[in-house]
């Protein structure tokens, strides 16, 4: 609970004034059943008008005290829990932002959505409450019985039986119910994942008609949630009759001794209706207190889920200390006997990797699908880092250079092209914030972009969210203008021209070819590597070959048949 108490701090003076109005309220509550005593015992049974009249008055002056008081402390409960809940929230995302690729995989997107999200609002939830009724709920019941053995300690005694009859039972049933809401959160996960899988593979799914087989999986992931919701919801309904029951019982009791103690001449009847007011004053309370804990509980289940997000060390800037420094002579990149697995993933992805490239080669990656190659240039800056071995930029271990600085001086055009909700500017801009237009457009005619900037009306045109509004080839070389604004020692370019035709593919090689920039291209098109200063063949997660596109035409197998199955489909 550290994390959410440290959010508390900025909300200290509202999380003390929410109980302290909400105490008194309770003293507005437990004064009525007392003047209700007097309107019976002295105004009605003298036939006083003025004088109920007068007491009367009393009692809406309580109720309008009452609620400015509730109203007061419902707005300061409101704005701790959600500046509080606000905070966590932003701190979470930060975190999220900092782990690793490893941590990220491991964690899976559906639950780090479900963390930000329902998480977060349960824990607001649960603070909201608890300023609100954790210290009223109590007091309003020890106080209750007090004022009952004030009006009468005899029947008061009742009292002292039923309550720690209804405390027991609200104890048990919390016990019950506080591991199944953990596993209801479980259960969320794996809806959200679900829905999160079919929002974003809408089209394959309906492309192979697979609609019907992913409703039945949803239905059966839902089943699974309902299952458990409503076996805690079972449980914690129980709340309800099962208090009421025991209140009946102390009701008819209460009426009973009373209505001895009335015939007795040792209390009034006024005295009877407000001992009975109390009695349905702790009821109410308790009830309240009941939903308190079950509230409570379930914010504290998710509050530990945060909490073991946020307890997670994250991506460290560095990995090993800095030893050599950078030379002259050193190549832009290299990989010395690099062998990686994924974590939990078996056999390794790469193994017995060797390479380099000098400053300003054009490096091809080639191989079938599940080579490694995305893996390969994945180790480059240290998306995840080599299991044995080093990788080195410009002599340097990558381990040992921080990671913005790295991922700084390299350039990275993912297999997937990911723009951003915004205008063409401020995504080209993520490549480097302070960059003018005439470098903007500089990067887009590189990447042969400049025609789409021009065909949507310049920089300041709108991109859908994740570039919905553009074409496939249109949103590649976008994402190649966005990191060639960068100006990176490498670029690295990871099948990011698949969507392009042949002509502005080879427009494309030959505009990075005069930059003084190192270039990796990894695609599964010969065409898109042949010209490359020298070709790295990788077949399940080794290397097949190295060399130019004529050396691997003479030395090796997996690349003549990768070429002439390429030349006989286009041949076709």
């Amino acid at each position: 609970m550290k994390q959410l108490f440290s959010c508390m701090k900025a909300y200290r003076t509202e999380a003390i004034l929410a109980p302290l109005f909400k105490l008194c309220e309770a003293c507005m509550e437990l004064l009525v059943p007392l003047v209700v005593a007097m309107i019976v015992d002295v105004g009605i049974a003298a036939g006083d008008v003025r004088y109920i009249v007068t007491r009367c008055l009393i009692l809406a002056a309580f109720g309008v005290a009452g609620l400015a008081f509730a109203l007061t402390a419902q707005f300061f409960a409101a704005k701790a829990a959600v500046g509080a809940s606000a905070q966590l929230r932003q701190r979470l995302f930060d975190k999220l932002q900092s782990l690793s690729y490893t941590q990220i995989d491991d964690m899976g997107t559906a639950t780090m959505i479900t963390r930000m999200t329902s998480d977060v609002n349960q824990v607001q939830a649960g603070v909201n409450m608890t300023l609100r009724l954790l210290l009223r709920s109590p007091i309003v019941v020890l106080g209750a019985t007090v004022m009952a053995f004030v009006v009468d300690w005899t029947a008061a005694l009742v009292f002292v039986a039923v309550t720690p009859l209804l405390a027991a039972a609200v104890v048990g049933i919390m016990c019950a119910t506080v591991p199944l809401y953990r596993k209801v959160q479980g259960r969320m996960d794996g809806v959200y994942l679900a829905t999160h899988e079919n929002l974003a593979g809408v089209r394959v799914i309906r492309a192979f008609c697979k609609e019907a087989d992913e409703e039945r999986e949803f239905v059966r992931r839902n089943a699974a949630l309902c299952r458990e919701q409503k076996l805690a919801g079972g449980i914690s309904a129980l709340t309800n009759p099962l208090t009421y029951a025991l209140i009946s019982i102390a009701a008819i009791a209460l009426v009973w001794v009373g209505g001895v103690r009335v015939e007795a001449d040792h209390i009034l009847q006024g005295d009877v209706v407000a001992l009975y007011s109390y009695l349905s004053i702790i009821l109410v309370e308790l009830v309240k207190f009941a939903n308190l804990i079950f509230t409570a509980s379930k914010a504290i289940g998710c509050e530990r889920r945060i909490e073991a997000v946020l307890g997670m060390e994250g991506e460290p800037s560095v990995l090993v200390p800095a030893a050599e420094g950078e030379g002259e002579d050193a190549p832009a990149f290299s990989f010395e006997d690099v062998t990686f697995a994924y974590h939990g993933g078996g056999a390794p992805a790469l193994h017995g990797i060797t390479f380099s490239a000098r400053r300003g080669e054009t490096v091809g990656i080639l191989g079938g699908t599940g080579s490694g190659k995305t893996t390969l240039i994945s180790l480059l800056p240290r998306f995840y880092p080599a299991s044995r071995g080093r990788v080195c930029l410009a002599g340097r271990d990558v381990n040992a250079i921080p990671a913005q600085e790295l991922r700084e001086r390299v350039g990275v055009v993912p297999q997937k092209a990911v723009l951003f909700k915004g205008t063409i500017r401020s995504n080209l801009l993520w490549g480097r914030g302070d960059a003018t237009d005439e470098e903007l457009m500089r990067a887009a005619r590189i990447a042969q972009a400049e025609d789409v900037i021009a065909a949507k009306g310049g920089l300041d045109s709108e991109i859908a969210q994740e570039g919905k509004n553009l074409s496939g080839g249109q949103r590649q070389r976008l994402t190649i203008a966005r990191a060639l604004v960068r100006c990176p020692e490498v670029l690295i370019l990871d099948d990011s021209s698949s969507a392009l035709d042949y002509a502005t593919d080879a427009r494309l090689r030959k505009a990075l070819s005069a930059l003084d920039t190192t270039v990796i291209v990894v695609s599964q098109r010969i065409a898109s590597v042949r010209h490359a200063d020298r070709i790295v063949v990788l077949d399940d997660g080794g290397m097949a070959g190295i060399g130019t596109h004529e050396q691997l035409l003479a030395t090796c197998e997996v690349y003549r048949e990768i070429s002439a199955s390429q030349e006989k489909e286009g041949s076709l």
